[in-house]
């Protein structure tokens, strides 16, 4: 089980920052892949970012390169998803997601994770 939570409150305003973090519940994530993903409104659920958790690879989509980072803690317990510079396209459910059997090619594809969390709302506004 995987649980993502919001550090910060409130509406957010373009340029601003978040973090979100993703925190491993009733195991670990030792061996796992984490990612994020993220739902617009009225949209599909797309590719944010990826860690793999033993090896510290990342992937970031193009949209939010440069902007999103996505970090693990020593503990490997939890895995965290700093937003800079925020825009109003940035505004989504963000989910986590783990899975312990990804292959770096298949990153991107959300049918590759089986932990799920339950997704928080991030709005920004202009």
């Amino acid at each position: 089980e995987v649980q993502c939570r919001r550090l910060g409150e409130g509406l957010v305003q373009a340029g601003d920052s978040l973090r979100l973090s993703c925190v491993a519940s009733g195991r670990a994530f030792a061996r796992d892949t984490v990612a994020w993903f993220r739902q617009p409104p009225g949209k599909e659920r797309e590719f944010v970012a990826s860690i793999k958790v033993s090896g510290g690879a990342t992937s970031t989509a193009e949209s939010v390169k440069g902007r999103f980072t996505i970090s693990r803690d020593n503990s490997k317990t939890t895995v965290y998803l700093q937003m800079n510079s925020l825009r109003p396209k940035d505004t989504a459910v963000y989910h986590c997601a783990a899975g312990p059997s990804v292959i770096s090619s298949n990153v991107a594809n959300q049918n590759a994770y089986y932990y799920w969390g339950q997704g928080t709302l991030v709005t920004v506004s202009s």
